[in-house]
């Protein structure tokens, strides 16, 4: 298909002749998706369709306690310092963004009053701004009036460097202007064809200004409110014992009617993912289990149990292998990992190609993951349309032994490689989780055969995911050769996902270890191509540069994909949730009820 008949399409549904399902269908039947399809039709003046959950529930409360389990527990509960999956899906049991993101890629409204669009101007024609429109009548947990004032706090508390906030690369660029107190403006410094970033999904949670004002910049950390959150969410902030439990309790006066049905959460957090699953799968004790990082083979007997379900929800996890762009163990300024350093082994290409074809994916697939991961040469995977086709991967221990000796890295007599007086030795970590302890074990005994000696080191899940600066065995420090583990893009599109690729956002002291580009890689080209592509409002074009970007990390090996990783969940059988791969696992929370 291309731009012309694209547009053809479009014309069409504008004009009433074809339906929007028919649009996507057609779409779909091409390589695009559905999520894709709605982005499309929105910028090009069509409604999005208004998502709306399904809720049987005719009054709020009287469901007791909801409790679900994350295994990797929440450690603070400021949702702009959340450095994982843990502490964004902690921070949203109490704070909201102004809209989410469901299942098939359509925004639904949360502090919004309506998703903006073409139709009635608030999505503007040219691309550089978007007007959003507030809920009226909601308030915080402490009483006071949810406001613009709050909106446009969020954005500056964000961008400020000094903040250190996760969320900055969001903020910085953009302008938020208050209209007036129930509606504000994003203006963007250049057309921008994806728009629904800033105040969306996990990125996009609103604090309040009447308790953070005093703890901008500087003083960002040490605000009480990072521990005890006061939001607009459904429940209110009850305890918190951070790696271990986060409580709430029914906010009796929030904004959406006869919600929620709980009276109160518990998330659990610690353990395994085993024993997460065993806990909702097999005992009952808990009603949600969260990441079911555990071989297939276990998930399928477990589910015999009887008391609940494994979900599995397209989305766009990756579990994969970061190589250290930088030298671990030498200090600079105070840090390892020091943008001012190389790294004395992986700047060698050969080494990288090396450790790329010493990877066996289709068996960390076929023995471990089964249904729950999928071997793929492509750090970007979905939506659909983003995937790359020039990729490939392949597992071959003798082309690696060659390459290495071509490049001059001998075997010594016992085994192991070296090249100007440097041993190929290597520190390979991630968390502890018995599927990532085989696939290191693979990726180990590959290594071995080929004359690279790999040192693997598990760190507790809830240290490695941790978001305390002073740890140096958090994953943003990266204080080793190469680390795994699983992230993903939590909205249908890839480009925000991508910029953790960029050289200006590196992970550092100076930014308190905030910095999304955790390998520190530096490559200009790639700086300049993701900047062109968020200027581009063509989508074919666009979409050749994100799949560029893809592709340019993959052959760098910068990163090495391993396997595609759905959402894996594990659901109590009476449970109604709605899950998404685009958004936080907590994201339509309001919504949980469930079934007598």
């Amino acid at each position: 298909m291309d731009e012309r008949d694209l547009r053809g399409l479009l014309d069409r549904v504008k004009a009433g002749r074809m339906s929007r399902r028919a649009f996507a269908k057609r779409l779909m039947a091409v390589g695009l998706t559905a999520p894709l399809a709605n982005q499309l039709l929105a910028y090009s003046g069509v409604a999005m369709a208004q998502s709306k959950p399904t809720y049987k529930p005719t009054k709020r409360g009287g469901g007791g306690v909801l409790k679900v389990l994350w295994w990797q527990g929440a450690t603070l509960l400021n949702p702009h310092f959340a450095v994982g999956t843990k502490d964004q899906d902690g921070s949203r049991l109490f704070y909201e963004p102004l809209a989410g993101w469901d299942g098939d890629g359509n925004l639904r409204p949360v502090l919004a009053e309506a998703i903006p669009g073409r139709e009635d101007g608030t999505l503007a024609a040219d691309g550089k701004s978007v007007t959003w429109k507030l809920k009226k009548g909601v308030t915080w947990h402490d009483g006071k009036p949810f406001t613009a004032d709050d909106v446009v706090f969020t954005w500056e508390y964000a961008r400020n460097p000094a903040t250190a906030a996760t969320t900055v690369g969001t903020y910085k660029d953009v302008v938020v202007e208050k209209v007036d107190d129930y509606s504000i403006v994003v203006k963007f410094p250049q057309p921008t064809p994806f728009w629904a970033d800033a105040f969306v999904a996990s990125a996009g949670s609103i604090i309040p200004k009447h308790l953070f004002a005093d703890y901008i910049g500087d003083k960002s950390r040490d605000a009480p409110t990072n521990l005890k959150p006061v939001g607009t969410g459904p429940y209110k902030f009850k305890d918190f014992k951070p790696g271990d439990m986060v409580s709430g309790v029914i906010n009796t006066a929030y904004h959406m009617e006869n919600r929620p049905h709980f009276d109160a959460i518990e998330m659990k957090g610690g353990g395994d993912a085993v024993s997460a699953a065993r806990g909702v799968l097999q005992t009952g004790e808990f009603d949600f289990g969260w990441n079911m990082q555990v071989e297939d083979e276990i998930l399928l007997k477990m589910e015999k149990g009887g008391k609940g379900r494994v979900i599995i929800t397209e989305g766009g996890g990756i579990e994969h292998i970061q190589l250290n762009s930088t030298d671990p163990w030498t200090e600079v300024d105070g840090e390892r990992s020091n943008l001012k350093t190389k790294h004395p082994i992986l700047t060698d290409a050969a080494v990288r190609q090396a450790l790329a074809l010493l990877v066996d994916k289709d068996s960390v697939e076929k023995y471990i993951y089964g249904r729950t991961g999928k071997a793929t040469p492509n750090f970007i995977n979905n939506p659909a349309r983003f995937r790359s086709k020039n990729t490939k991967y392949e597992f071959n221990v003798d082309k690696a032994n060659a390459i290495l000796d071509k490049a001059g890295w001998a075997k010594g007599a016992d085994g192991t490689r070296s090249k100007d007086g440097k041993k190929l030795r290597l520190v390979f970590q991630t968390s502890i989780n018995q599927p990532r302890q085989k696939t290191q074990a693979i990726v180990k005994q590959a290594c071995q055969k080929a004359g690279i000696d790999i040192e693997v080191k598990a760190v507790t899940a809830s240290v490695f995911f941790s978001s305390d600066v002073a740890n140096a065995d958090t994953y943003p420090h990266f204080y080793c050769d190469l680390q795994m583990y699983n992230n993903g893009p939590l909205q249908p599109d890839p480009e925000v996902f991508l910029r953790q690729f960029l050289s200006w956002e590196a992970a550092s002291k100076a930014n308190k270890w905030q910095g999304r580009n955790i390998t520190r890689w530096q490559n200009k080209e790639y700086d300049e191509i993701h900047k062109a592509a968020q200027l581009e409002l063509d989508p074919v074009k666009r979409a050749g540069m994100l799949i560029k970007l893809n592709d340019m990390a993959v052959n760098d090996q910068v990163v090495i994909p391993v396997v595609a990783r759905p959402v894996v969940t594990a659901v109590a059988n009476n449970l109604v949730v709605e899950l998404t791969g685009w958004d936080n696992n907590t994201w339509d929370l309001p919504n949980w009820y469930k079934e007598s």
